[in-house]
C-alpha cells in the first residue's frame, strides 16, 4: 500500500475534531519521500516489530479488581503550586525545568523557553466525558505561563498532543516543531503554517537561538478510527549555547540511544519516557530500568553525566502497573546505576545542576507493596523495612 483512501465528506463531517486532520498536498508528499516511510506507513528503527494485538488479556489485566486500588492515588498528589514568581527569575545556572505532570515539562535553557508536550486538558481523550482523566490538577493555568519561544510535541497520541491546549496556544506567535505529518493536526486546529517546524528523524531547525533536532523513537502513531501510520512520531535533542537537553516522547528501549547521544550528547539533562509500561505492549514503552539504561546511552555510558528527570507518569491512569511504581524503581534503579535522579512534585521546578536529593514523595499517597516500602535512603546495615499503614 502506498498510500490511502480520504474519508467521504459525509464520514469527515462526522468526526470528533480531535481527531485531527490527514496529511495532503505536499505535506503528504513529503510525508512518501522520508527514507523512513516505506509501504505506505512510517516505520521504526530496524528490527522493531509492532505492536501486537493482546487486547482481551491486557483488559482481564487491567480491569481485576484486586490491583484497580493501587492503579490509582490513595490521597491527593501533592502538586507544587507553580507561581509566576517560580519561574520569572531566569536560573541561575542557566537552565530550570518544571515538571507540569505526564510528559509536559518547561524548559527554560540559556535565556529561552520550551515547552513540550503540553496537555492542559482533562482528559487524554477525544471525548470530553469519556477517556483517561487526570490524576491532578494542572499545577498552573496555561494562561500564566508566560511567553513561550518553542512548542515540542513529540507525536501525535492525545496524551502528548492536546487539542484543547493547541486551540488556546493557536493565538499566540509561538513557534511549534513537530514530527513530520504532525503539522496537518495542528493547522487543522488554527495553527498557521508560518509558525510549524515539521521534521523527520535527523533533521533539525532553529529557533530562538535553539537549535532542536528531531531524533528517532520507536513508538507508533494516530489519533482516529484507523491508524494511517501517516504521522511520524520523534524524541528531541535540544541544544542552547550553554546547555543541552532530550525529551524522548514515547519510545521503546533501542539501540538508538547510543547513536543520539554519541552525535548530540551529552545531555544535562534527559526526560524520559518510563511509565505506562507493560509485558503486552515491550515494544512501545519502556520500564524503569530501561530508560535508566536509555539514559546512560545517552551519556555515552557515564553515570556522572546529567540528571534523569522520570516523566510519563502520575497524572494518567494508562497502564496495569501501581500507580507509584514508576518512581519507586527508577529511585532504586537510578540508585543502583550511580546516575542522578530528580524526583520534583508536579509543578516543582528545579535547577539540574541543582538537583536535589530524591524525596519519594508518591509514598504518601501510595499503597506500598506488601504494607511496606524499602527503607530509603539506603542504610548501610542492611534492607531495612519502614512499615506503613495500609
Amino acid at each position: 500500500m502506498t498510500g490511502f483512501r480520504p474519508l467521504s465528506s459525509g464520514l469527515r463531517a462526522l468526526q470528533p475534531a480531535a481527531f485531527g486532520a490527514d496529511p495532503s498536498g505536499e505535506r503528504m508528499a513529503r510525508i512518501r519521500r522520508s527514507p523512513h516511510f516505506r509501504d505506505g506507513v512510517f516505520q521504526n528503527p530496524p528490527g522493531t516489530p509492532r505492536p501486537s494485538g493482546a487486547a482481551l488479556h491486557f483488559a482481564k489485566s487491567y480491569f481485576d479488581k484486586d490491583e484497580r486500588t493501587r492503579r490509582a492515588p490513595n490521597g491527593t498528589i501533592p502538586v507544587h503550586a507553580t507561581t509566576l514568581a517560580d519561574i520569572a527569575k531566569p536560573p541561575a545556572t542557566g537552565l530550570r525545568l518544571t515538571w507540569m505532570g505526564h510528559s509536559s515539562v518547561l524548559a527554560e535553557i540559556d535565556g529561552h523557553r520550551v515547552l513540550f508536550d503540553p496537555v492542559w486538558g482533562e482528559r487524554c481523550s477525544p471525548f470530553a466525558f469519556a477517556g483517561p482523566k487526570r490524576l491532578h490538577p494542572v499545577p498552573l493555568p496555561l494562561a500564566a505561563l508566560g511567553p513561550v519561544d518553542v512548542i515540542v510535541i513529540s507525536h501525535d497520541h492525545y496524551d502528548h498532543l492536546d487539542m484543547p491546549t493547541i486551540k488556546a496556544l493557536a493565538g499566540t506567535d509561538t513557534v511549534f516543531a513537530v514530527p513530520l505529518g504532525v503539522g496537518a493536526h495542528l493547522e487543522h486546529w488554527g495553527v498557521s503554517a508560518d509558525r510549524l517546524r515539521e521534521l523527520d528523524w535527523h533533521e533539525s531547525t532553529k529557533v530562538a537561538g535553539l537549535t532542536l533536532t528531531a531524533t528517532p523513537a520507536r513508538h507508533f502513531c494516530g489519533r482516529g478510527l484507523r491508524n494511517t501510520q501517516h504521522t511520524l512520531w520523534a524524541s528531541w535533542a535540544v541544544a542552547g549555547d550553554e546547555h543541552r537537553i532530550y525529551h524522548s516522547g514515547d519510545t521503546g528501549y533501542f539501540e538508538g540511544f547510543k547513536d543520539i547521544g554519541a552525535e548530540h550528547g551529552p545531555f544535562d539533562a534527559t526526560m524520559i519516557q518510563l511509565g505506562a509500561y507493560s509485558d503486552f505492549w515491550p515494544d512501545i514503552h519502556m520500564t524503569p530500568d530501561e530508560a535508566v539504561q536509555a539514559h546512560l546511552d545517552l551519556q555515552g555510558g557515564d553515570a556522572t553525566e546529567g540528571v534523569l528527570l522520570p516523566i510519563h507518569w502520575a497524572t494518567f491512569n494508562l497502564a496495569p502497573h501501581p500507580w507509584a511504581e514508576p518512581g519507586e524503581r527508577t529511585m532504586w534503579a537510578t540508585h543502583k546505576a550511580g546516575a542522578t535522579m530528580a524526583a520534583p512534585r508536579p509543578g516543582e521546578p528545579f535547577e539540574p545542576a541543582r538537583t536535589p536529593q530524591v524525596v519519594p514523595w508518591w509514598r504518601e499517597v501510595s499503597r506500598p507493596p506488601g504494607g511496606q516500602w524499602d527503607a530509603w535512603p539506603p542504610v548501610a546495615s542492611g534492607p531495612e523495612q519502614v512499615l506503613v499503614a495500609e
